[in-house]
């Protein structure tokens, strides 16, 4: 028997039965298929490469071809409950555009992102004096897709200058296991950090 995520599980305990779901990178729909199939939600997956999304129509879901650096202008406001974006908010080129776009589109965004704060990454950058790269962040400078990394502290900012309320925060190590440290430090210990925001303050 497979051992469940343990972030697919976090969102999924997130998300309420019966939803209308948008997720944005949907890979090869291994989230939207578990929450079809565990919180009967309907809804479309998002991709731009052909293998993934040939392997979405295998699994039956709903997917289509786009890029998401073009927003989402196809789609009305509030049209769904839930918009999801796991780890790739950090390699989109209007990240902020993107959040905002999804907080129209959603009454709640989901949004998972690895933490350029984690104290090994500092560690390489001082003792060192070269971009970093860990269990989150395998790549190197130059062919990473990620062109907007941040800190937690940074998102939370920026969710505080765009009037976003962040209504759940989970951060978690590389195994999305939450540890002592993390919790009385998650910007300097936290590898990896889950967010259910709105638009607004909490209702």
């Amino acid at each position: 028997m497979n051992t469940l995520r343990a972030d697919l599980a976090i969102i999924k305990n997130w998300i309420t039965p019966g939803s209308r779901l948008l997720d944005l990178g949907c890979g090869d729909g291994t989230l939207l298929r578990l929450l079809r199939d565990e919180r009967q939600v309907t809804g479309y997956g998002l991709e731009i490469e052909p293998d993934n999304i040939i392997q979405c129509v295998k699994g039956g879901i709903n997917v289509m071809q786009f890029d998401l650096d073009a927003g989402l202008p196809d789609f009305e406001t509030q049209s769904f409950d839930y918009v999801i974006m796991t780890q790739t908010l950090q390699a989109m080129s209007d990240p902020d555009h993107l959040l905002a776009e999804m907080l129209r589109v959603g009454r709640e965004g989901i949004v998972t992102l690895p933490n350029f704060g984690y104290w090994r990454n500092r560690l390489q950058i001082g003792l060192h004096g070269t971009m970093p790269k860990s269990r989150a962040l395998p790549a190197e400078w130059y062919n990473t897709s990620n062109i907007h990394l941040c800190t937690l502290d940074d998102f939370e900012q920026l969710c505080a200058q765009r009037n976003i309320t962040i209504l759940e925060r989970c951060v978690v190590d590389y195994t999305h296991r939450v540890r002592a440290g993390i919790r009385f430090l998650p910007n300097l210990f936290g590898e990896i950090a889950l967010y259910r925001c709105q638009r607004g303050p909490a209702s």
